[in-house]
């Protein structure tokens, strides 16, 4: 703009470690790297916020919306909102199975917090922490012993010193130990006594005290143990038992009159506080059921054997009393079962989910409670009337997870203890919603995938064989099992084919018609389930004696969760087509290279026995090459199992090297990237090797200590399946790919872009959390835009960085900087990350106006090649980027361009009006000062009137160009809009969509522009002519002139 005005006017870390001077060794040159370099790459939590399986609540005494509850990997949730919402309170010093939560009634600032679930199905997991306590309600946490324990399934506080405590500790689920029974701490649990024991395979089933009196405890005792193929609850050990000495020595009652003789099973047990004369206990017994004592366990009456309270007694078996009404017990089970009669008869009480495992009543109001279950915890403050959601919990438990090919993809997954389900890995909103999650093919339990061709049809097994194929489209369903005999409640000798409940189902990733199923056979179909062809022999041990019923003495229990002697796992190479691998959960590893025609015995000659084969992967890069893990955790061996051959299975080399020897691994992936990089889960956490697996370290990052049980990776993201805390994703692992020891040694390095799509919404730039500042209770979304990660070795207060942001053609479209105030950028010593949201340059604004289709914004960038430039003193980095269209769109590059050079000339002709505006302000703001200062009297006249005449004729542009009325913001509605608020909807017409440009908008501009230019060129005739002519009389009276001030861009 050439100068008018001569007057003066107003214009508008993540740290590093240094390179030591001193020599270090490789390793610690590794690890420098890992911490500087890997600071910024999170796990990103999606969800399903669907609440997965609960065993242990308790509830705060004074304050009545305080509640916690354990869950079964997923650690310790706290609520001080009445379960609105639900923050973890473990994170950062333990995680993963909780069994029991309990708060000192007589300090509630001091909690105790017992690992390893007490819920013990064939999903279960232990803890090796034992007991936690805090002193601030959950804020910090100190390990207070009891780490052989397991499953510490109950904590029992004396009444009046915090420091008291009884625990109940069911030890090994699947082998002997010592450390199980009732324990008691007088300190604290600086020191721990066990007062109960009575054998190795028995432990201590439940706990409790007589209300207000801690000189008097009931236990029960259960004999239990898990094996790899079967479950046995019930034996020599089980019994209820009592203590009138504080739990210092037991008094075995189990022979008291009225008790039921024969095998015992689990034991549970209660005390009425109305009337501590009052005992329930829920048995396992061929004649179990729920007695009852009145006289403080001296005899027993059978109150009920309903099966509602009594099936599946393994799972259940709970009794709890309310506490002004010693008539009023509930036994949770399947359903919640309540009695009003003292157990005589029970009602089903609903309830948000199904299968509860603990409970715990306010002691002064009966109404207040928490439940947990199978779908974590729900809180009530009338009785059971109504109840909190679980809809706000991550704790989802998942067993296998896979990715379709929508876009953006969607992962799937069975939950345990709800439905299957997919959900999205991220959206077009500001989260990933319950709307964004639903239900698909299969059940709780089984492998879900979906056809690589048509991602609305999914297959999902379960349990007994199920097989169901799902349309999402049409909504309509089939089941296309193997064999559809349903045998459930039978032993696997009962199968024809044997299909453990999790057995595997895969696409051929050389054939997309072709989908694989595993029982003791491999099965697979071109013809989407119609008919199915074995290609396999029997690929197990098929031992007889492991194929029975299930459930111990007293009761059975099947539902194809203990079914052994059948494939765990299998796939099919990518690399070379008809090469099949599959691995059973008794120990054998087969291989065909001929699509099954043939197959060989190729298990690992040193590894031991039983091994369950729980995950296989090929080696991306070599032939012949592959990966399993196998796990022995059923036999009571925790010990990480990963074995590589690189001979199809002729020869194996076991590489668990730097693996904790107690996290045994579940699932394994090998970079699609870079050769070597492996990703391990384990049952505590992820870890990671850059070297095939000769070496692993921790990879657990922001992920909390939880069960991993399957990984996959898509688009070069790693998602993480967790059993019980929902689903992560690690997104783009570029940078995890590209670190190298050499990078923390320049001053300036960036790393690669990622390939970045085109899609709807909004975005962020510079730093920051993944997604922004999360959403409660939903799922994060990544960065909508391209993301750059970079590291700066030194850093100081002077230190200054720019990026540049170009086109194909090298043309600048923003620039970003320490020092811009408009385009500013933090920057800190080491890792740092920038995002771009894809936008230029917005259109001029003046503050104050009032637009109804608001200010024209800068156009998001069309799909391309681009390039970013990082300097920084006298380095630079530049590198190239790419944004891609949205799949979902069928519009053209032609189109995109063609829209997006539309908006720019759209976007540039609004800042013209905004400039005009500006300065037709700026100058009626001088003339108004040039008058005032001279004053009216001293004013010459022909001066002032051509002031008048400058004034009028710039009154009328503004008024063209802007409704000046307007001084709010529904004032348009009675002012009419004017040139710039038109050009604004013209804009918006033409940005909305992916579809391209509309002949309507091309329109709608050439007209518009053509009043917009009148305007514009008058002003430009006035400031040339009328102010000059202003100016030269100003002049000729020796005054200071009028104009606008020459711009000045940054």
């Amino acid at each position: 703009m050439r100068k008018l005005l001569l007057l003066p006017l107003v214009f508008f870390f993540i740290g590093v470690l240094n390179a030591q001077k001193n020599k270090v060794t490789p390793i610690i040159q590794t690890e420098n790297a890992d911490s500087v370099l890997l600071s910024k790459t999170k796990y990103r939590l999606i969800g399903p916020w669907r609440g997965g399986r609960s065993g242990a609540v308790a509830g705060s005494y004074k304050n009545k919306n305080t509640f916690y509850f354990g869950g079964t990997g997923g650690g310790v949730w706290k609520t001080t909102d009445g379960a609105s919402n639900w923050k973890n309170i473990s994170d950062k010093y333990y995680g993963s199975s909780i069994g029991a939560v309990a708060v000192a009634p007589s300090d509630e600032m001091v909690v105790y917090v017992g690992e390893g679930e007490n819920t013990m199905r064939g999903n279960v997991s232990e803890g090796l922490g034992g007991i936690w306590r805090s002193e601030d309600a959950g804020k910090s946490w100190k390990n207070i012993g009891l780490k052989d324990g397991r499953h510490i399934i109950r904590i029992v506080i004396h009444p009046r010193n915090p420091d008291v405590v009884w625990v109940a500790v069911m030890g090994h689920l699947f082998g002997p130990n010592e450390e199980r029974g009732v324990y008691k701490t007088m300190d604290g649990g600086k020191t721990w006594k066990r007062t109960l024991f009575v054998n190795n395979q028995t432990g201590c089933s439940d706990l409790v005290m007589e209300p207000g009196n801690p000189n008097v405890l009931y236990a029960g005792t259960w004999r239990l143990i898990r094996t790899p193929h079967s479950m046995e609850s019930g034996g020599e050990g089980s019994g209820l038992w009592k203590s009138i000495d504080g739990g210092e020595t037991w008094m075995n009652i189990s022979t008291k009159k009225g008790l039921p003789k024969g095998v015992w099973g689990i034991v549970g047990v209660a005390v009425a506080p109305s009337n501590t004369d009052k005992i329930y206990c829920l048995l396992e017994n061929k004649d179990g059921g729920l007695y009852a004592s009145s006289d403080g366990a001296e005899t027993w009456t059978l109150q009920s054997s309903d099966n509602n309270i009594r099936q599946r007694a393994w799972y259940y078996t709970k009794v709890y009393v309310d506490p002004k009404n010693e008539n009023r017990v509930y036994c949770p089970n399947v359903n919640f079962m309540r009695s009003n009669d003292g157990g005589k008869t029970f009602q089903s009480i609903n309830t948000p989910h199904g299968d509860h495992h603990d409970l715990w009543i306010d002691p002064e109001d009966g109404n207040r409670m928490i439940v947990a279950d199978d779908g974590g915890a729900q809180v009530s403050f009338d009785g059971g009337n109504n109840w909190s959601t679980y809809l706000n919990q991550p704790t989802a438990q998942v067993y296998r997870v896979s990715t379709d090919n929508a876009f953006p993809y969607r992962i799937l997954s069975g939950q345990q203890d709800n439905s299957a389900f997919r959900i999205k890995s991220r959206t077009y909103g500001s989260s990933i919603a319950a709307s964004d999650m639903e239900v698909t093919a299969g059940a709780e339990s089984g492998y879900v995938v979906a056809d690589p061709e048509n991602p609305d049809i999914t297959y999902g097994g379960n349990y007994m064989g199920m097989l169901q194929r799902l349309d999402h489209r049409t909504g309509e369903s089939r089941a296309i099992n193997v064999w559809p005999v349903d045998n459930m409640g039978a032993g696997a000798e009962a199968a024809k084919y044997r299909f453990q409940w999790n057995y595997p189902i895969f696409f051929s990733p050389n054939n997309s018609k072709k989908l694989y199923a595993a029982g003791n056979h491999l099965f697979v179909t071109e013809n989407e389930g119609k008919t199915w062809q074995m290609i396999s022999p029997d690929l197990t041990t098929n031992d007889k004696k492991k194929q029975a019923s299930s459930g111990g003495p007293i009761t059975q229990d099947n539902t194809s969760v203990e079914y052994y002697c059948t494939i765990f796992t299998a796939t099919e190479s990518w690399l070379e087509k008809d090469l099949l691998w599959t691995g059973s959960d008794d120990g054998l590893i087969h291989v065909s290279k001929d699509g099954g025609k043939n197959w060989e015995n190729v298990t690992p000659k040193d590894c031991p026995k039983a091994m369950m084969w729980n995950c296989v992967e090929v080696d991306p890069f070599k032939k012949g090459a592959a990966y399993f893990v196998g796990t022995r955790y059923k036999s009571d061996d925790f010990t990480p199992y990963i074995y590589k051959t690189e001979d199809y299975g002729k020869t194996w080399k076991l590489i668990v090297n730097g693996i904790n020897r107690l996290h045994f691994a579940r699932a394994i992936r090998a970079d699609r990237k870079r050769a070597g990089l492996l990703y391990a889960g384990t049952e505590y956490g992820m870890y990671i090797s850059y070297d095939d697996g000769n070496s692993w370290k921790s990879f657990q990052l922001n992920l909390p200590v939880v069960p991993i049980t399957d990984l996959t990776i898509k688009n070069n993201d790693l998602i993480v399946g967790t059993q019980g805390r929902s689903i992560y994703i690690l997104d783009d692992l570029t940078t995890v790919q590209q670190k190298s020891s050499s990078i923390i040694n320049k001053s300036l390095h960036v790393f690669d872009a990622t390939p970045a799509y085109r899609m709807p919404g909004g975005g962020r730039r510079g730093g920051g959390s993944a997604g922004g500042t999360p959403i409660a209770n939903a799922g994060m979304n990544p960065p909508n835009g391209v993301v750059f990660n970079y590291y700066l070795k030194e850093i100081t207060d002077s230190s200054k960085l720019s990026i540049e942001l170009m086109d194909k053609n090298k043309k600048i479209i923003k620039t970003f900087s320490t020092s811009s105030k408009d385009n500013k950028i933090e920057i800190g010593k080491g890792m740092n990350q920038f995002e771009w949201d894809m936008n230029y340059p917005v259109a001029e604004k003046v503050d104050g106006l009032i637009l109804w289709n608001g200010f024209v914004g800068g156009p998001k960038a069309a799909p391309g090649n681009y390039s970013a430039k990082f300097k920084s003193g006298k380095d630079s980095m530049e590198i190239p980027f790419i944004i891609l269209p949205d799949p979902n769109y069928k519009t053209s590059q032609a189109e995109y361009e063609e829209q997006f050079n539309h908006l720019i000339t759209i976007r540039d002709k609004s800042s013209e009006i905004m400039k005009a505006i500006k300065n037709i302000r700026e100058v009626r703001q001088q003339m108004n000062d040039f008058s005032e200062r001279v004053g009216k009297e001293d004013l010459p006249k022909e001066v002032k009137e051509q002031i008048d005449t400058v004034n009028k004729q710039i009154k009328e542009i503004e008024e063209a160009l802007h409704q000046t009325k307007a001084k709010s913001g529904q004032d348009v509605l009675n002012f009419p809009i004017k040139l710039d608020d038109k050009l604004s909807s013209i804009y918006n017409a033409a940005a909305a969509g992916q579809s391209g440009l509309s002949r309507q908008s091309k329109d709608a501009y050439a007209e518009l522009v053509v009043q917009i230019d009148e305007q514009l060129n008058k002003l430009k005739r006035i400031m040339s002519e009328d102010v000059a002519k202003l100016n030269k009389l100003i002049h000729e009276k020796t005054l200071p002139v009028i104009g606008v001030k020459k711009e000045v861009k940054e």
